[in-house]
């Protein structure tokens, strides 16, 4: 079988490697479409960054590794230990292997696991850009009818957003500020529309993504270069600025917005993986008596209430696929094109399989 696996900066090959083998509780399945994300870009302009060049503690595994963490997939094999999944289901697969042991595990953040590895960054084999794959049972979720096999390529970017609304102090009718409409943000905004936002304010540099944020739920865009964009956020929220505010963007003038432009008593969730350490302005979260968090990724309830939400069609993403390519194409007109034109590609989803 093929899989496109990465062996160091700007060097992603399509190898031929050995199908594997389904354990007792693990379900074997051939991917049907994964998603490239930033963090897949990442690793392949400037990597190795989190994927492993010594054994990973808890896998074992080291470059080469096969990529793809938003993933859909179908059931091919299951595990003599399992009985509740079957051949022929369509699935989504979470990608997080957590050790159970540490404290974080045992308190509940088992996404903040301290050897903790990701189905597709830490492993030689499991990743969604192989044709097949093995994954522990309790990783993956049966998608209901309504979602389709592009759609479950979108779960995972959407539970980033879903927990990260969760873990917020954010109540229903809260109004929004949501920073930067790449894949997260517009992810954020589904979320936010999905549980019952108030206002949602989307800041955003691309006029071609703030349409796509418009289409997907938001209220209100701003383009942050406007030199009263600060003053616009809090006409549009009562004169007071947003409750909440969600930073997709990882920029220092994003950061800026969200503290200048939010209301007293306000939370900032940072999503962003930043390049340059930020300057936080600890005076203005002082005086207005902010909150300045972090959120990581996302726990299995999340994706299991994304599912359902998906399900149910409270979130309708399909508008955040930009292009479906074959395997074949993934490094020419996947990453490239992706590092190329940021502006007009959302998400590219890898049809997997050769059918």
């Amino acid at each position: 079988m093929r899989a496109l696996r990465y062996h160091g900066p700007q060097d992603l090959r399509l190898d031929a490697i050995d199908e594997p083998t389904c354990g007792r509780d693990q379900v074997k399945l051939n991917p049907e479409f994964a998603g490239i994300c930033g963090t897949d870009l990442h690793e392949y302009l400037i990597g190795p960054l989190i994927i492993p060049s010594e054994p990973h503690p808890l896998t074992g595994e080291k470059v080469p590794v096969t990529l793809g963490h938003e993933f859909s997939a179908t059931v091919v094999e299951v595990g003599s230990e399992i009985s509740d999944i079957r051949p022929g289901d369509q699935v989504a697969v979470h990608p997080l292997l957590y050790d159970s042991t540490c404290g974080p595990c045992k308190r509940g953040q088992p996404n903040c696991c301290a050897t903790s590895a990701s189905i597709g960054f830490h492993a030689s084999t499991t990743g969604g850009f192989a044709q097949q794959i093995v994954v522990p049972r309790e990783n993956v979720f049966k998608l209901p009818p309504t979602v389709s096999l592009e759609e479950g390529a979108l779960i995972e970017p959407i539970a980033v957003a879903w927990h990260a609304v969760e873990n917020s102090p954010f109540q229903q009718g809260d109004d929004a500020l949501v920073v930067g409409a790449g894949p997260v943000g517009l992810a954020v905004i589904q979320v936010l529309k999905a549980r019952g936002a108030g206002r949602i304010v989307v800041s955003e540099i691309s006029t071609r993504r703030r349409e796509l944020a418009k289409e997907l739920g938001a209220t209100h865009l701003l383009d942050p270069r406007a030199p009263d964009v600060v003053a616009k956020c809090k006409e549009i929220c009562d004169g007071e600025g947003p409750a909440i505010v969600l930073d997709a963007a990882g920029v220092q003038a994003g950061l800026d917005l969200a503290l200048n432009a939010s209301r007293v008593g306000a939370t900032i969730v940072n999503i962003a993986t930043w390049k340059e350490q930020p300057r936080l302005n600890t005076l203005a979260l002082l005086l207005g008596e902010k909150k300045y968090i972090g959120t990581l990724v996302h726990v299995k309830e999340d994706f299991a209430e994304v599912i359902e939400a998906m399900g149910s069609g409270l979130i309708q993403p399909k508008a955040m696929i930009s292009s479906v390519i074959p395997l074949d194409d993934a490094v020419e007109k996947g990453f490239k094109a992706l590092i190329a034109d940021k502006d007009s590609l959302v998400k590219v989803l890898v049809k997997v399989q050769d059918h």
